[in-house]
């Protein structure tokens, strides 16, 4: 059981495999086998001298409860018995800051359907938690097709979020109000969600390529009170103006009080071009000067189980479904995938190819608790430049990189050797998601992009911000598979009639 990222705390089923759309046979970690006569000893191997946060954990573990774990499936068997102390003890390692007084961090006797409350009295602040790095490393590295660059650093970031979140509070928001965003993915975007955050408001967010109906059958449901959105974005070198889908966007939303229009273009703004103009203020004009914010900025202690992000379903059956997630659910699940499965570090930078209609934008954010830096890209990844990711990864230094699977098969397609056109070396991961990475793909990327690197096919959904399974330095990448479920994930697959089911599609509990 893991910590409840869901306001319902239920386990999670789907149909076939994840809610990200992979449908490939679900393999426990019980099937994971070490390469037999070298292989699969060209990908990924465990060097004898490993020294991960995953393992400097489990030895924490071992000494203070007296037991032996001789590898990842027993770390993965002991942290699904006894769940209840591998979350509390993952908040004392990750040093969570966490406030209150809780006096169980959850109550083992009740059933799933007693909705059971996690560290119940316990208090933080997803912002405030978040906001680790040292003031002059880059937080944030937003780069465009040119691969021309701009770089935020931590006090950057720190000063913008506090200066919006005073603005909230200065135009009524207050804890529990609701804020979205129809933004791309952009530094502006990051700043809008953490400031919503650190005043304890929930975010809410689709991608701009949604139509005005797609964004109002998800934002009518949360009842907006502001709207963080931008005047026009550029997608395979084109502009695409906003201005008739937002004027849609607003008039359907009754519940807006402001609408903060970020000039993402550097274009003149024409305010009178929209629907009651009158609600709407420039970004850069929105925020309050530096000298108006209280020296330290309040951030809202907020409980454990208080809503930080509203996602939907994908509304095939319907009008999308709100799915509620919580704040310390949501923090401590990403925490334990970023720091202990991904071992992420100040050192590291992400490159993560996502819109923020995606779960994956949500998970991206939250790799900023490691104190490493995020490279941002919203535009066309294979239009008019089919190379562009790599470039932007080789150019920034990046140390792990993630997209979509199919990304992965269009590059497979090209048949580019990229480590002779762009140096890649930097790179120690590469994530993919959204369905399942072909063998053909992997023995690309280690053949083409980063020899060896380890290629962490992870796998969740919506339902749970996260992941089921995915990726260990503890283990050897075999093609095709994902390397193990994540510690703390009791995932077991079934068939139709109940029985146990391997190698074959399944319905995972």
């Amino acid at each position: 059981m893991g910590p409840p990222t869901g306001m319902n705390h239920c386990e999670v089923a789907t149909n076939g495999s994840t809610a990200s759309g992979d449908t490939s046979p679900i393999k426990s970690v019980d099937d994971i086998n070490l390469p037999d006569n070298g292989l699969h000893a060209q990908f990924y191997q465990p060097p004898a001298n490993l020294n991960t946060q995953e393992l400097q954990f489990k030895r924490i573990i071992e000494k203070k409860y007296n037991v032996q774990l001789a590898n990842y499936r027993d770390f993965h068997a002991w942290s699904c018995k006894n769940y209840d102390v591998f979350w509390e003890d993952l908040v004392h390692f990750a040093k969570i800051k966490l406030g209150g007084s809780y006096k169980q961090v959850i109550d083992k006797s009740k059933k799933i359907s007693d909705f059971p409350k996690w560290f119940d009295n316990a208090t933080l602040n997803y912002t405030e938690n978040c906001l680790r790095g040292n003031d002059n490393d880059p937080a944030f590295i937003s780069a465009h097709l040119n691969c021309e660059t701009i770089t935020h650093t931590y006090a950057q970031l720190r000063d913008d979020i506090e200066r919006i979140g005073m603005a909230l509070r200065n135009s009524g928001v207050k804890m529990g109000d609701t804020i979205c965003g129809f933004m791309p993915n952009s530094y502006e975007t990051a700043v809008a969600l953490f400031a919503s955050a650190a005043i304890g408001a929930t975010w809410c967010s689709a991608s701009v390529d949604f139509g005005h109906a797609g964004v109002l059958d998800r934002f009518r449901q949360v009842k907006p009170k502001i709207l963080f959105t931008v005047e026009a974005v550029t997608y395979k070198n084109k502009r695409f103006d906003l201005t008739e889908k937002l004027n849609k966007v607003v008039e359907g939303l009754p519940s807006l009080e402001k609408i903060v229009l970020v000039n993402n273009l550097n274009s003149h703004i024409n305010f009178d071009s929209y629907s009651h103009s009158e609600k709407f203020v420039n970004f850069d004009s929105f925020k309050v000067p530096s000298s108006e914010v209280p020296s330290p900025f309040h951030y809202e202690q907020v409980p454990f189980s208080h809503p930080l992000f509203v996602m939907f379903s994908s509304g095939t059956t319907g009008i999308p479904k709100c799915i509620v997630h919580t704040t310390g659910g949501t923090l401590l699940k990403h925490v334990e995938e970023h720091l202990i499965q991904g071992d992420s570090r100040p050192e590291d930078r992400m490159l993560f190819y996502t819109t923020c209609g995606w779960m994956m934008y949500n998970w991206l954010i939250s790799f900023l608790y490691c104190g490493g830096s995020i490279v941002l890209y919203d535009e066309s990844p294979l239009e008019p430049d089919p190379h562009i990711l790599l470039k932007i990864a080789a150019k920034t230094k990046c140390t792990m990189l993630g997209m979509g699977a199919k990304l992965y098969d269009e590059f497979t397609k090209m048949n580019v050797d990229f480590k002779s056109l762009y140096d890649l070396s930097n790179l120690r991961t590469v994530y993919s998601t959204g369905s399942p990475l072909k063998a053909a793909s992997f023995e690309f990327i280690n053949d083409h992009i980063q020899p060896k690197v380890l290629i962490a096919s992870i796998s969740g959904g919506t339902d749970i911000i996260g992941c089921f399974m995915g990726g260990s330095f503890s283990l050897p990448v075999v093609p095709g598979e994902c390397q193990c479920l994540f510690l703390g994930m009791d995932v077991k697959a079934f068939d139709s009639n109940g029985m146990n089911a391997r190698d074959q599609t399944s319905h995972i509990l």
